[in-house]
């Protein structure tokens, strides 16, 4: 019964294969859909926030002749869009509209004397227009907070008393002024409010702001603090569903911030509400924009190629020059990273891309993609199972069983646990497999075991190769390009299927984020490691105690201290956060520069020539098979570009496939340098004895 098993579990490997052909069949559909859904945005957005401009212009003589130069030399330079931030008193204070004092300078003013039990804020206009313009606001906003508002004049000015102290006051935002939002549409901006969550939700004046917006022609809305606009009285108010609503009336969308240590409150089920009218933001920060202009036009140019970034938002902030003896300012710099020649905005339109306000893809969802994405989990369950064949014979068809109930149950209760947990599975199988079955075609074709490595009693002549001849060093050239195309072919299976999993916008938003990128580094490694020690030859539990019994010397725990420095280098390198030298980083300009789409360092540097050496020293020396060990983190890597969802599928292709040709050709290189090396060793060694 036990043999029968065994045979049985030997003998459905290839019906696994032919599933994991069917199922890749289908995975490919649904990529197809994720290729059209990408392609439907191809318009990118720079945005410059208002609110840097106005303080960069306080530190001016004349701040208002500053701003409109400054704002028409922005508008030449490619800037389309002004991000304009709710105002407080105190932007309009700086922007010379209004002027403040409280009740103690507001007493020395008017040659008065101190109330002592008022402590209010007195509001002064600079000119008649701002006073029609900007009373009403102001008077609207402070009623709804009810702190009572009355009429003031000084010297026929107009002007307000506003019943609360002047710290409280100048916190209160209001709706953007509509005189600097007039000047700014006047100068040919589109404009994307930036709205506060810091005040209770009122359902009437919102929808007033957002009429107002829509009269503006404003597509997209920004949000700064920690929450979207409504989050903080959902619960009582149901807000978000309010506001949401407001936004999809009047054909809003919201943008989502690259990189922020923690997504704002409420933003995710806002976009859920909104159908996923979302586009991604990537910002320049105030200490980034005093990079080199290249540094600054580089980083554009990725952002919208590498990761579906459809707005770039620029900030810049006033700055103390010793050196010059004056406050300065990073718009120059700014402005020079987009208009010189060879800046963002030429390599953004070379790119294929086009300036103007930034529009959300269109979701792909074709009628029968949910019906391939099913046959899609059984192929990626077949090709987990065909993993574990080669490394526990008996457990293949109970890993195919257990893995489609799991999957099922998963997919009802955890869909997004499910499509995550099967996603890095399969990721983590595929180059594993291809691995395991590139050192088991060495084994056969390469040089024979030791008795030490199949049993003293099962020591055979066909084991031991009696009578074995080493390949010529064409042929180990040949069987070791074969071997790494076949190997790559694999590896590379995984892709449609994590693609298929992984197939929703909220990953290319990434508001999802797939998981597990650290295991996914290891995991090949240490399962291509344990079958380089334990299962060439025949498996047995005497080579285990053999290897758990061998005493541990000083060398062995040198040797361990190096790979494990080594290991956390390595994962130190994986994910977005891995750290990067300046040195390197150069490198990688060189090549984007070069090549338009940047291979990845240790697919093409590192693990794909070790493949194609490692394989070709293999078939001759049997212990460089752990060369292999290290040649896996190629493989697995390529897979890993994939997991980056927001990289869209043709750059990670490229990507890939720059990084197997380039990885091929310094791999023959190394070959050649090796066989030079070997020639001349064996030439000269006999000599050197003498």
């Amino acid at each position: 019964m036990q043999e029968k098993w065994k045979r049985w579990n030997t003998s459905s490997r290839k019906w696994l294969w032919i599933m994991v052909l069917i199922g890749l069949v289908a995975a490919l559909t649904v990529a197809y859909d994720r290729l059209q859904t990408e392609r439907s945005s191809k318009t990118v957005e720079i945005v410059f926030d208002y609110r840097d401009l106005v303080d960069a212009a306080s530190y001016r003589a004349n701040p208002q002749d500053y701003i409109a130069q400054q704002l028409d030399r922005l508008k030449s330079a490619g800037v389309q869009s002004m991000a304009v931030s709710e105002s407080t008193l105190e932007d309009l204070r700086k922007s010379r509209r209004v002027m403040l004092w409280g009740s103690t300078d507001a007493a020395t003013l008017t040659e008065g004397v101190v109330q002592e039990n008022a402590n209010y804020t007195y509001v002064l206009f600079t000119n008649g227009d701002n006073y029609k313009a900007l009373a009403p606001i102001i008077k609207q906003t402070f009623s709804d907070l009810e702190i009572s508002v009355r009429d003031w004049s000084f010297r026929g000015q107009q002007g307000l008393i506003l019943e609360t102290p002047i710290e409280d006051a100048t916190l209160k935002p209001m709706q953007p002024d509509p005189l600097m939002i007039e000047t700014l549409r006047a100068k040919g901006f589109s404009i994307v409010p930036r709205l506060l969550d810091s005040l209770a939700y009122n359902q009437e004046s919102t929808e007033k702001l957002v009429q107002y917006y829509e009269s503006i022609n404003v597509k997209r809305i920004l949000f700064e603090g920690e929450s979207v606009k409504g989050f903080n009285d959902n619960e009582d108010l149901n807000s978000l569903d309010a506001f949401a609503s407001l936004l999809k009336e009047h054909g809003m969308g919201i943008a989502v911030i690259e990189n922020l240590k923690k997504q704002q409150n409420g933003f995710n089920k806002l976009a859920y509400k909104l159908d996923y009218n979302v586009a991604r933001l990537y910002s320049l920060s105030e200490t980034d924009s005093g990079l080199d202009p290249v540094v600054i036009s580089d980083r554009f140019a990725l952002a919208t190629k590498d990761r579906n970034i459809r707005m770039l938002y620029l900030n810049a902030a006033p700055s103390r020059d010793l050196t010059k003896a004056q406050i300065t300012d990073t718009l120059d710099n700014l402005i020079t990273s987009l208009s010189d020649s060879g800046g963002a905005v030429e390599k953004i339109e070379d790119n294929g891309f086009t300036l103007g306000q930034a529009t959300a893809a269109e979701v792909v969802d074709s009628p029968y993609q949910r019906y391939f994405k099913l046959i899609s989990v059984i192929g990626a369950v077949a090709l987990v199972a065909l993993m574990v064949s080669y490394f526990i014979p008996w457990l293949t068809l109970p890993a195919l069983i257990f893995g489609l109930i799991g999957s099922a149950g998963l997919l009802v209760l955890k869909p997004v646990l499910f499509e995550q947990a099967l996603a890095l599975a399969v990721a983590i199988s595929a180059p594993t497999l291809g691995m395991v079955l590139a050192i088991r075609k060495i084994n056969v074709l390469g040089p024979p075991l030791q008795s030490s490595d199949i049993g003293s009693n099962a020591a055979k002549k066909s084991k031991l190769g009696i009578g074995y001849t080493v390949m010529s060093p064409q042929r180990r050239f040949i069987h070791s390009l074969v071997l790494y195309v076949k190997t790559a072919l694999i590896s590379l299976s995984a892709v449609p299927f994590v693609v298929a999993l992984l197939n929703n916008v909220t990953y290319s938003l990434v508001l999802e984020q797939f998981r597990g990128v650290s295991l996914l580094h290891i995991a090949p490694i240490g399962l291509v490691g344990l079958y380089v020690l334990l299962y060439r030859g025949e498996f047995t539990f005497n080579k285990t105690g053999k290897l758990l019994r061998t005493p541990i010397t000083l060398a062995m725990v040198i040797l361990a201290g190096v790979l494990g420095v080594l290991g956390l280098y390595y994962l130190s390198r994986t994910g977005n956060s891995g750290s990067v030298s300046s040195l390197e980083m150069s490198f990688r300009t060189f090549l984007e520069n070069t090549v338009h789409v940047r291979p990845r360092n240790k697919e093409f540097l590192l693990a794909h020539p070790l493949f194609i050496l490692g394989a070709f020293l293999t078939l001759k020396y049997r212990n460089a098979a752990f060369i292999m060990i290290v040649a896996v983190i190629g493989q697995l890597s390529m897979v890993d570009t994939f997991a980056h969802i927001h990289s869209p599928l043709v750059i990670s292709l490229v990507r890939g496939l720059l990084g197997l040709g380039l990885g091929a050709i310094i791999g023959v290189v190394a070959v050649l340098a090796w066989q030079i090396a070997e020639g001349c060793w064996k030439r000269w060694s006999p000599l050197l004895k003498k």
